[in-house]
């Protein structure tokens, strides 16, 4: 009779934390990336918005977008 042991790194308590930080690496880094975006096109003059077919109000949206996708 054969037995097997599972000896991977994917269980216990250090998997979870590991999830955990990895998630949360995820968040911070798609905040990120809302931010930077959302600034940058703040900064940006009105013509210059406009030239890029682009309305102040659509801003927060297009940076959300950037940062979490169109279906989010």
């Amino acid at each position: 009779m054969a037995f097997l042991t599972d000896t991977s790194r994917n269980s216990g308590f250090f998997s979870g934390l590991r999830e955990v930080v990895v998630t949360l690496r995820d968040a911070w880094n798609r905040h990120a990336t809302f931010r930077h975006t959302y600034d940058e096109l703040s900064a940006l003059s009105s013509r210059e918005l406009n030239d890029l077919g682009i309305q102040r109000s659509m801003i927060t949206r297009l940076a959300y977008e950037a940062a979490y996708g169109k279906n989010a």
